[in-house]
């Protein structure tokens, strides 16, 4: 399976969002291109079964995103949350609201601080998900470190 890349601004405002909505989870969108993702944009979490264990993407949030990737010359290539005081690893109510083809990245905080970030690909049965390899990079050639 091929990485989703992430540029080292792009993960370091992934997780600085997790820290700063904990212990809620936060949630955003993934921007870029061709597996690239070069922004990321914060999306409110708009859960009315409480933010500290659940988000939601509302139909307007993800038509916005659609609409900020469009503008910037981008594609929505997925959606990041933080998992407060749980690993990064889908629950079954991500399962249960995942849309196929979008990498799924979760960030684990811990006690308010970021620990391990992963990514997930939902299986074409919708069964389970995949975990992508992410790598952190300038450039696709050129890797910065890895998660």
């Amino acid at each position: 399976m091929a990485a989703i890349i992430l540029r080292p601004a792009v993960d370091a405002a992934i997780r600085a969002h997790g820290r700063e909505t904990f212990p809620h989870e936060c949630c955003g969108a993934l921007l870029g291109r061709d597996g690239e993702v070069h922004q990321s944009h914060g999306l409110p979490n708009t859960t009315e079964e409480g933010p500290r264990r659940r988000f939601l993407v509302r139909p307007d949030d993800y038509r916005g995103a659609e609409h900020r990737a469009r503008e910037t010359g981008l594609d929505l290539l997925g959606f990041y949350h933080s998992h407060p005081d749980h690993p990064a690893r889908p629950s079954q109510y991500d399962l249960d609201h995942a849309w196929p083809s979008f990498s799924y990245v979760i960030v684990s905080i811990l006690a308010g601080t970021d620990r391990l970030l992963t990514s997930w690909r939902l299986k074409e049965d919708r069964s389970a998900f995949d975990e992508e390899p992410v790598r952190i990079t300038n450039s696709p050639d050129h890797p910065v470190t890895q998660s």
